[in-house]
């Protein structure tokens, strides 16, 4: 392979862009997936259909078996966060 310049290959995987190095410090802390990585299939364990909150990676269809799940020392301090599906929380 010929390099312009004097270019070794080890420059050719530099970043070269703010933007690149701060993606590519993130793929190596593990915060992000490999560049072209497929997603497919359901995340949450139980059926799409009854999946209006979550504990974990697991569906309920109510709030309150979502909220007995999640174990929170009060009934009163169970919260949902966000939507579709939300995410129960022990506040």
């Amino acid at each position: 392979m010929l390099f312009a310049c004097g270019a070794s290959q080890n420059d050719a995987k530099e970043p070269r862009t703010a933007k690149e190095k701060q993606m590519q410090e993130a793929r190596a802390n593990g915060e992000l997936d490999a560049p072209g990585k497929k997603w497919g299939g359901w995340r949450y364990q139980g059926d799409r259909g009854d999946c209006f909150f979550v504990f974990g990676r697991r569906c309920y269809k109510t709030e309150d078996t979502a909220c007995k799940a999640a174990h929170c020392k009060a009934p009163a301090k169970c919260t949902a966060i966000g939507a579709g599906p939300a995410t129960m929380s022990c506040k």
